[in-house]
């Protein structure tokens, strides 16, 4: 007899419930946490001329995937395999379920084919490529292709069942939340789950989530079912609704103009670094048509500034050295920077030293890996400012402010302020 806790559950009269609980999971790709664990799901769908399966589960949660499975179908009549995305929490059962379900076709996005045979070790996978508005038919059943890139992979895609209405969507709209009730009106309260999943996995990439929310939105969708969390049943549009309210551009729309903007984040042991950053301020001032505001760091938590950062256009940062580093806040700050999108922002660094004054290269060279622009070479002042390096402060601030405004200033160079290291 069937362990009644293996079944499969219906979701709608043509698609059953096939993933995995994994309550006891507490951290996820290492910087995730997840105090109520998470789900796997997957599903199958029928057809009149076959079945199809979407999605799997990771590997160690395969013998839950195969009960379910075994327990609504045959593999024989299984047509038809779809992979949204390849991460190895959904393609882990893969190979076997290949292996088993000897006339099944497998479909993947047109970016998926190389992470395919890198993931699972093996150049003989038979595939079929796919992107928008490619379909496949199941007979009375018919399955349509959304391309959503890098949501939170490149080779993401939804899947839509178009009869039923059913949006298979991957990780978006998902959530690491596991409750056996399965369904958004029955499990507990996944709010914070939601929202938390969002910040972290699909934040980083909200331009692309609004590009596959034009493609969703249009779509007569009565149900949602993510490859994590609960299945959105009850209002799923609420769902798609706030995900477009979570990608909208909040500091442009608040103050109702076009304004460009720019931040300056610093910190100072004896107000050093802080002077330089009012002159920094003063100099940028003088450009005109932008918005700038100014932060100590010392003064309150990095977290309420990235949203801050994700709506600016340039970004600058102060650090005294300390012990031949920056300060913890400013790797915090900048750390943080990893939840959003900083890719083309305008960016520069600055600060006051004692000693050596490594803390301004250090903090260049992130803002350059993160493929910030940093127009200028990061501005370092020995101990006390003097009136003149307050006027440099002013200059930095004046060629920032220039480039961020389309008017790059041209500029002599102060050979004796070149690194030969």
């Amino acid at each position: 007899m069937r362990d009644a806790g293996l079944l499969p559950v219906e979701v709608t009269p043509r698609v059953h419930w096939i993933g995995a609980l994994d309550p006891k999971m507490r951290t996820f790709d290492v910087i995730l946490k997840t105090p109520n664990g998470t789900t796997y799901n997957a599903y199958l769908v029928r057809g009149s001329a076959g079945l199809a399966v979407i999605d799997t589960v990771k590997e160690e949660c395969a013998e839950q995937f195969f009960a379910r499975l075994e327990a609504v179908a045959s593999y024989e009549d299984i047509k038809v395999i779809v992979l949204n995305h390849l991460e190895p929490d959904h393609s882990g059962a893969l190979p076997e379920l290949m292996r088993r379900a000897v006339n099944a076709k497998l479909y993947i996005s047109e970016a998926a084919p190389l992470m395919l045979k890198a993931l699972l070790n093996d150049t003989a996978i038979a595939y079929i490529p796919v992107t928008t508005n490619d379909t496949v038919s199941l007979g009375d059943r018919t399955l349509r292709f959304l391309n959503t890139p890098y949501l939170h992979w490149p080779d993401t895609q939804c899947t839509f069942l178009e009869e039923d209405g059913v949006l298979f969507s991957g990780d978006v709209f998902g959530c690491h939340y596991c409750d056996e009730q399965l369904f958004n009106d029955r499990a507990g309260d996944f709010h914070f789950s939601f929202e938390y999943y969002y910040a972290h996995i699909m934040r980083p990439f909200k331009q692309h989530v609004l590009q596959a929310l034009d493609l969703i939105e249009p779509l007569h969708i009565t149900l949602i079912a993510p490859t994590h969390g609960p299945i959105l049943r009850d209002h799923p549009r609420d769902y798609v609704a706030r995900y477009r309210e979570l990608s909208t551009p909040r500091l442009h729309m608040d103050s109702g103009r076009g304004d460009k903007t720019m931040l300056i984040f610093y910190i100072s042991s004896y107000r050093n670094t802080t002077h330089m950053a009012e002159a920094i301020r003063d100099g940028a001032a003088e450009v005109g048509g932008f918005r700038i505001s100014l932060y100590d760091l010392e003064g309150g938590e990095v977290e309420p500034f990235v949203d801050l950062v994700e709506d600016a256009d340039a970004i600058l940062v102060g650090s005294p050295t300390i012990n031949g580093d920056a300060v913890k806040p400013v790797w915090d700050l900048l750390s943080s920077f990893a939840k959003i999108s900083v890719k083309g922002k305008v960016a520069g660094a600055f600060g006051s030293y004692g000693w050596s004054g490594e803390a301004v290269r250090m903090i260049e060279d992130r803002l350059r890996g993160l493929k910030m622009r940093v127009p200028a070479g990061g501005l370092r002042i020995k101990l006390i400012p003097s009136e003149e390096e307050l006027e440099s402060c002013r200059d930095y601030g004046r060629d920032i402010g220039s480039f961020l405004m389309g008017r790059p200033r041209a500029r002599d160079i102060d050979m004796s302020q070149l690194s030969i290291d």
